[in-house]
């Protein structure tokens, strides 16, 4: 088993006033040669955003975006039609393909909003763009790993066009959980939203994570209540 590690506090770091960003892999003016993708993740953006404020139009072509509110609500809206708010237990799906634009705004005028964003390199380019979104409960992710979004060879609500599995799973302190690979030609990127875990011997706090490979499984133990999201990727 292969891994690396990338710590909470290693990741690039922007505050626009507005956005309070940090990046877990090369972004915008953040550059490190160490840290350009992950196999076919190529970002992890862990986003703060002031009431009302947000991204204006701008477009994105062959790339699979996924969404996730930790905090308050996305206001999404495409050329595609799509106007939606994306809110906390809700993970949104974006296929831009041959090409989109689109916009996302705090949807609040007095809440912070907090969200992650992920970005997938698809294993087709030019598809046709596409938008999904799903709403759990949080029963569905207790003290079990839970896909919320499949690639080829995984069902799950959401579907992007890419090998790939991303799951999440929120535990209670004590307990044990292990993960299997769908492929095991796949690696693992494994990032801890909240709590502390161990993986591999590793400790793991807030915001941490771990990408793993050359493996069929992986065992956590779970120190500290933890929301845990797994992103199973082509290597």
């Amino acid at each position: 088993m292969q891994h690396i590690i990338h710590k909470a506090e290693d990741r690039g770091h922007a505050n626009h006033g507005w956005l309070d960003t940090w990046h877990s892999f090369s972004f915008a003016g953040y550059y490190n040669p160490s840290k350009i993708h992950f196999g076919a993740l190529r970002v992890i953006n862990d986003d703060t955003i002031a009431p009302g404020m947000g991204f204006g139009t701008h477009p994105h072509d062959n790339m699979e975006i996924i969404t996730i509110p930790l905090e308050g609500a996305v206001k999404h809206a495409d050329s595609a039609g799509h106007e939606e708010v994306i809110g906390v237990n809700e993970v949104q799906v974006m296929t831009a393909g041959s090409g989109i634009q689109h916009s996302e705004f705090n949807a609040s005028q007095s809440e912070t909003l907090k969200l992650l964003q992920i970005w997938i390199f698809p294993d087709e380019k030019n598809l046709q763009p596409g938008y999904s979104q799903y709403r759990y409960s949080e029963s569905e992710f207790h003290n079990q790993i839970k896909p919320v979004v499949g690639g080829r060879k995984v069902d799950a609500p959401l579907k992007i066009h890419q090998n790939t599995v991303i799951s999440m799973g929120k535990f209670d302190a004590g307990q044990t959980v292990e993960y299997t690979f769908s492929d095991e030609t796949n690696g693992l990127y494994t990032y801890l939203i909240e709590g502390e875990v161990e993986i591999d011997d590793k400790k793991l706090s807030r915001r941490d994570a771990i990408g793993i490979w050359e493996t069929e499984t992986i065992k956590l133990n779970i120190s500290k209540d933890a929301h845990i999201l797994f992103l199973e990727i082509p290597k």
